[in-house]
Formats: structure tokens, C-alpha cells, sequence
């Protein structure tokens, strides 16, 4: 996994961006978009949430508060689409 690519894809989403606004250092935005969709359908994200959870020692189920985060109307797509259901309606991710 490009640690630089998915530094993006976390700078994108955790400040709430489109993914045009995405610094240059990161490299190009259809990159850091393509790759997001690429790893959501693989399922990556939810292995890295298990695996983050099992190295936390604590329960199977991972909840991350994201309250503050404003919602860009493309997750109500991508949520229709089937990409990562699990992160968005509190299931448990196996």
C-alpha cells in the first residue's frame, strides 16, 4: 500500500475536502480518488480497522465518533453503491 496515497486519502477526509482539494505532495487527485474507491470495494479500510482493533487488545468492534464531520453529499452515493457500508451504519466489520 502507496503510504503516500493513503496519507491523502486521510488528509482529504479528515479535513472534510473534495478530493480536488487535495495538497500536490500527495500526488494527483483522480489518484487519490481512484485508489479510495479501488480499496473501499476490496475491502481495505475494513481490514484496517480489524486489524487496528485487534492490536488495541479490546472488543472486535471498532466505533470511531465522527460527528464533526461534515457528510459531502457524494457518501449518500457511494453509501448506494455498497462502498463501505460497515464504517456507516455501526455494523460490526468481519
Amino acid at each position: 500500500m502507496d503510504r503516500h496515497v493513503l496519507s491523502g486519502i486521510i488528509y482529504v477526509i479528515h479535513n472534510g475536502l473534495q478530493w480536488k482539494g487535495a495538497p500536490k505532495a500527495y500526488g494527483s487527485h483522480k489518484t487519490l480518488y481512484n485508489r479510495f474507491i479501488r480499496w473501499s470495494r476490496l475491502g481495505v479500510f475494513d481490514r484496517i480497522f480489524v486489524a487496528l482493533t485487534e492490536q488495541a487488545g479490546r472488543s472486535k468492534r471498532l466505533t470511531i465518533d465522527a460527528t464533526h464531520l461534515k457528510v459531502h453529499r457524494t457518501s449518500v452515493f457511494l453509501l448506494k453503491k455498497g462502498f463501505s457500508p460497515a464504517i456507516s451504519d455501526g455494523q460490526k466489520v468481519a
